[in-house]
This record gives C-alpha cells, structure tokens and sequence, in this order.
C-alpha cells in the first residue's frame, strides 16, 4: 500500500549568503533539472513549485563582529519564514530547495511556531556532516551555515534567535542529529554543556544504522511533526562530491536509502529542507540527481511493498 502524504510545495532559496564557498545558490535549479518535481507527482503526491525567492546578493565580505553577512542572512531567512509557515498554515509540506544551511533557522522556526500553534510535538531530523552549533566566538570563519542549531537553540546574534518574535525557536532535546563526522573543538564544548543528542559516525559504526535510527525514532507518536533536515554533505563526498565541505567517513548509498526509507515508515515527515547542494563542485549534476533518488525514499519508495 503506497501512503499518502499531504500536498507539497517546492519553495526555491538561492543563496550561498552563509556559506563559505559560492555555488549553493544554484542548488534549487539544480534539484529542478535533476526531476525532483517530477518524481515526487510520479509517486502520486500532488506538488505545486513556488519559484525561488528574492534576497540580498552575497557581498563575500569577510565577518563583521564575528558574523559574515549577517544583515543579508537575517533577510534571507525572514523571507523563507515566511514562505514555508504560509505553506503550512495551507495544510501542506514545504520542501525547501537550498541555499546553505543557514537557511535552516528560518524553515525550522516556522515549523516550530506552527506547532506551536497546533499542539504538535516538533522533532527535528538533522542529517549531515557537521554539528552546525558554533557561535561567533568559537569559529573565525563567521560563516553562519555553520550555526543553525546553536541560533535555533537560543544561541547567537539577537536577530536570528529571535527571528519569530521569540526564543528559542526550539530546545536541544527537540534535535537528533546523524552522521556527523566533524565539530570544531570548542563547538564540541559547546555541544555537550547543551546535551544534543548526536549519532555520530563512530557510534554508527560500532551499532549499524538501523540501531542508530531507530534510536533517534523511538520517541515519534502520531502528535509528532518530523521536520527533516538534509545536508547533502550528510552523504559520503566518494557519491556527493557536489558540496561546499566534505568530509571523508559519510553515510554510503544504502546507508542513506536505510535513512530515508525509515524516516518514511514513521509517516510522520512534516517539512523537509534539502540544502547545501553546490552544482560548481559537482560531476554532471550527479550529486542533485542521487539527492532526488534518496526524497523519493522519503516520499516512500522503496524495493518492495512494506506494512
């Protein structure tokens, strides 16, 4: 039996603002031409594409007390806040087509405002290779991709923390995060004094992937709303070479498909981002094209028919 998920809504966000290499900008047209509309309606799921949306161009100055671009993040995310809770005041799923991972506060805060608003228990599906919960003070970047989780978390620039009017969007026990491969030092510091619950790849290793996911899925009930947030470096760079920062010791294909068909058999899946993509880095659009073949495990497919 094929289950039926709500009304989706591509929302396109073409920036690379807080990253620290150009080209994710070009991540939605890549993941259109890749077919990703187009195998979600052959799946039997109704999909409506937004277009992109319109932000600031990335200046590439360097930070500015201990933030880069921190007036053009702001605008980025407020603009996709927006668009994704007016997606899912409408009943539908937003599918945000990235962009770096900056981009994450403004999806998941409006994904934490609307269960808010519902009475949803929200969890929160981080798949990649990095922590993402620096702050200004331990990274010399500034590159704001690499603080999703701690703004979201409550720590971070007054601006983005309090992007929905409060803070924090969302507490560290609301995150489960996979795969990670790659935290800086102080971050790991930081990650431990905040009690995030991270399945590493060393853990990973020593229990499978099935154990470790049906670790970070055991607590999911029907009053759940799964947001899943999917790094493309999550994925090994030996079959995504496409990104801005790979790191070696990722997830290989069957790994990630186990992933994905799990989070589907939850059918709890409420929003999804797929971010990070960089198509200047990839071969021939290979790393969209493997990126579209793993969300139609998260819409579902799989070998063969499962209860």
């Amino acid at each position: 039996m094929q289950r039926s998920f709500p009304p989706v809504s591509l929302i396109g966000a073409p920036t690379d603002i807080g990253a620290g290499h150009r080209g994710a900008r070009m991540g939605p047209d890549a993941l259109r031409i890749a077919g990703l509309g187009e195998a979600l309606i052959a799946r039997g799921v109704e999909v409506i594409d937004r277009g992109n949306l319109h932000g600031p161009a990335n200046p590439w100055l360097p930070p500015v007390d201990g933030y880069r671009h921190l007036e053009q993040v702001v605008a980025w995310n407020k603009a996709l806040m927006d668009a994704v809770g007016a997606e899912l005041a409408q009943g539908r799923m937003p599918v945000v087509l990235g962009g770096d991972h900056c981009l994450g506060i403004g999806s998941i805060t409006a994904v934490a405002h609307h269960c808010r608003r519902t009475g949803q228990r929200l969890r929160v599906l981080w798949l990649d290779a990095h922590a993402d919960f620096n702050t200004s003070r331990v990274t010399p970047s500034g590159n704001v991709h690499g603080m999703p989780v701690a703004c979201l978390c409550g720590l971070g620039p007054h601006a983005l923390v309090n992007l929905g009017g409060s803070a924090p969007a969302m507490r560290p026990e609301d995150i489960r995060q996979i795969g990670i491969r790659s935290v800086d030092p102080e971050e790991k510091r930081l990650v431990k004094d905040y009690g995030l619950d991270i399945y590493d790849m060393r853990h990973i290793d020593e229990v499978g992937m099935k154990r470790a996911m049906e670790e970070a899925l055991e607590d999911i009930d029907e009053n759940t709303h799964l947001h899943v947030s999917f790094d493309v470096d999550f994925l090994d760079p030996s079959i995504a070479p496409g990104v801005g920062t790979t790191v070696p010791g990722g997830p290989n294909y069957r790994e990630a498909q186990l992933v994905m068909e799990m989070i589907a058999d939850t059918g709890r899946m409420g929003s999804l981002d797929i971010v990070e993509l960089n198509p200047a880095l990839d071969n021939g659009n290979g790393t969209a094209e493997l990126a579209v073949d793993l969300v139609e495990s998260l819409f579902g497919k799989s070998t063969l028919m499962r209860d």
